[in-house]
C-alpha cells in the first residue's frame, strides 16, 4: 500500500503557511481573478467559488463548465466546512487509510466530495471564515490552481 505520509504533511504545512491577516470583499475578488488568470494562461476550464462566512463573494464559470460544477462546488465546500481541512486533505487521508468518508464517517456522499479543490480561509489566530473552491479539473489539479494562486497572493 502507498505511503501518503509525506503528501499529508506538505497538505496540513500548505493549511499553515497560507493563512490571512485579514480577508475582506476585495480580496475574494483579487483572489479570484488570480485564479481565473492562471487558467486563462494555461488553457484550463473552470469554475471559481470564494465564500466567507456564507455569503458568496466571487463566483465565476468558464465556457466549457454548467451546473454540474456548481454541485461539486458545494459537495467539496460541505467537506471543508465538517473537517476544516482542504478537501484533497481529506481525500488523501481517506485513500491513505483506504476508506471513504461515507465508510468512515458515515456521510452522505450526494452531499460531500472529498475531492480535491476546496481550500479553507483562515484567518492567522481566528480560524476558518469560508472557503475557496475550484472545479473543472482533476482534484490535485484544482487544490494546485487555489494553492498556487494562494501562494502568490501571499507572496509565500
Amino acid at each position: 500500500m502507498e505511503d501518503y505520509t509525506a503528501l499529508l504533511d506538505e497538505l496540513l504545512r500548505q493549511e499553515q503557511e497560507l493563512q490571512f491577516t485579514q480577508f475582506s470583499n476585495n480580496t475574494a475578488v483579487r483572489l479570484g481573478n488570480l485564479i481565473l488568470d492562471k487558467a486563462f494562461a494555461e488553457g484550463k476550464q473552470i469554475t471559481v467559488d470564494i465564500r466567507k462566512n456564507g455569503m458568496l463573494l466571487f463566483h465565476a464559470k468558464m465556457n466549457d463548465n454548467g451546473l454540474g460544477n456548481d454541485r461539486w462546488i458545494a459537495r467539496k465546500i460541505n467537506v471543508v466546512h465538517h473537517y476544516e481541512h482542504s478537501s484533497y486533505y481529506i481525500h488523501v487521508r481517506m485513500k491513505a487509510g483506504n476508506t471513504t468518508i461515507q465508510d468512515s464517517d458515515f456521510i452522505d456522499p450526494m452531499e460531500y466530495a472529498a475531492e480535491g479543490g476546496s481550500f479553507p480561509i483562515l484567518i492567522r489566530n481566528v480560524g476558518m471564515v469560508g472557503t475557496i473552491t475550484v472545479s473543472g479539473l482533476q482534484g490535485h489539479e484544482d487544490h494546485e490552481m487555489v494553492v498556487a494562486s494562494l501562494q502568490k497572493l501571499l507572496n509565500v
